[in-house]
């Protein structure tokens, strides 16, 4: 692309016959150069603009790819988190059942202690029962006998 400078100091051989009037293409060559420069300053502009958002839009993928590892990295944590959740629910379940069983077998050996305890109870009762109709049958015997030799 020409600078504006090199237009500036573009000149023409003059010829003789059929030549370009010097005036026109002074003029021409002035507004030329003044809309060249205009647009030379904006493309200047526009490179350093496109410079800037290029930058831009570097930081924003940069920005970009953090936030995607962080989500990487948070969902990976979420997930750690829920598996560690499960299991520990699975090992809360499990000492609950163990504590469970243990106290169903407790209870089952107090019931057995207790009906051992009922049925030594109920023997026990069956021979003071025994004892005491014995009892009761010597002293009718004795009252009876009693009662025959004041009859006599």
């Amino acid at each position: 692309m020409l600078t504006p400078l090199e237009i500036e100091n573009k000149t023409f051989n003059k010829q003789v016959v059929n030549g370009y009037s010097t005036n026109e293409v002074h003029e021409f060559m002035t507004t030329l150069l003044k809309d060249y420069e205009q647009l030379y300053k904006e493309n200047i502009e526009y490179k350093d603009k496109i410079a800037v958002l290029n930058q831009g839009i570097q930081h924003y993928k940069s920005i970009e790819e953090t936030l995607q590892n962080a989500l990487i990295v948070a969902q990976g944590t979420a997930e750690t988190v829920k598996q560690n959740a499960k299991a520990e629910a699975d090992n809360i379940l499990k000492e609950a059942e163990l504590n469970a069983n243990k106290s169903v077998d407790e209870i089952k050996k107090q019931i057995m202690e207790k009906e051992i305890q009922y049925g030594e109870a109920k023997k026990q009762f069956s021979v003071y029962k025994a004892k005491m109709e014995a009892l009761l049958i010597s002293q009718l015997e004795i009252l009876k006998e009693m009662s025959q030799s004041d009859e006599q």
